[in-house]
């Protein structure tokens, strides 16, 4: 059968709040029997986004990871909740019984992704229930996916072929997959999260002459084996980027050339991203 998978794409994420706003309107004093209690309006969020700061000036970018409940279909949660208080659905969707789960605060440490909250007013775990009463209701989208102006956040219904699919084209990831869950929540550009990114700039320095940007130089990156995994050209500001690097992966080589000019080599010790600076040829 089909089932619901939530897609987010790092890339689009502008940190705007606009998911966690409203999940708070739908939620907050509202009761959803059989669903939710009503999430407070002050206390955790059913959403979290998470930001990572890469690079060092000029050379720098930030993320931003929406980070929900993530459906697993191996949910710890479900294995440390007592009396089936933690169920998963035929569709997908893990579900605290706002009845079963009174008391039980074990439920907040289970969560390895620190998804779930506890509700001091009520004695109750509570976190993102995939807005299950509206999707019941006929609706395509939750309120976040709805309300998101980028389109970062995406509500798929689909069987597991369609599943797998999508991820292969998509090229969609898991977070934290070490953790082995099985997360009903996918990533697209998840390395902008995750990984890091060596760049820089290229400048012509020629004597009695000013300096400027060199632009159309080419960019060969090769690992400490010495094979080439990327290259590039720089644009008309001189910059170049590689990304989608593991961190703390080693030595790499950058090799740079430009018209006739001799090549410059440049080593790069790759911990976290990268700003070589401006390298001169």
């Amino acid at each position: 059968m089909k089932k619901w998978l939530l897609v987010i794409d790092v890339e689009k994420c502008e940190n705007c709040n606009n998911c966690f706003l409203a999940c708070k309107d739908e939620h907050v004093d509202n009761d959803w029997p059989g669903v939710a209690a009503p999430q407070p309006g002050e206390g955790p969020a059913w959403i979290a986004i998470r930001s990572k700061e890469r690079g060092r000036y000029p050379v720098i970018d930030v993320a931003y990871l929406p980070t929900p409940c993530m459906h697993c279909d191996e949910a710890p949660c479900i294995e440390a909740a007592r009396d089936g208080a933690v169920v998963k659905r035929p569709d997908g969707i893990v579900l605290i019984d706002p009845v079963k789960a009174k008391g039980q605060e074990q439920l907040v440490r289970a969560c390895p992704y620190g998804a779930i909250g506890w509700t001091e007013a009520f004695g109750l775990p509570q976190k993102c229930t995939l807005c299950a009463h509206l999707l019941d209701s006929g609706w395509t989208k939750t309120r976040c996916v709805q309300a998101c102006p980028t389109g970062a956040l995406s509500l798929r219904h689909l069987d597991q072929a369609e599943v797998k699919s999508l991820i292969a084209n998509d090229r969609l990831e898991t977070y934290e997959p070490g953790r082995k869950t099985a997360p009903r929540v996918h990533y697209k550009n998840l390395h902008r999260f995750t990984r890091a990114f060596i760049g820089g700039s290229v400048a012509i320095r020629t004597e009695g002459e000013p300096e400027e940007c060199a632009a159309g130089a080419r960019v060969t990156l090769s690992n400490e084996a010495g094979a080439v995994i990327g290259e590039c050209t720089t644009d008309a500001f001189g910059d170049f980027k590689f990304d989608d690097l593991e961190e703390n992966s080693g030595r790499y080589t950058l090799r740079i050339a430009y018209a006739e000019r001799s090549p410059i080599i440049v080593e790069v010790d790759l911990k976290e991203s990268v700003n070589t600076g401006v390298l001169f040829i």
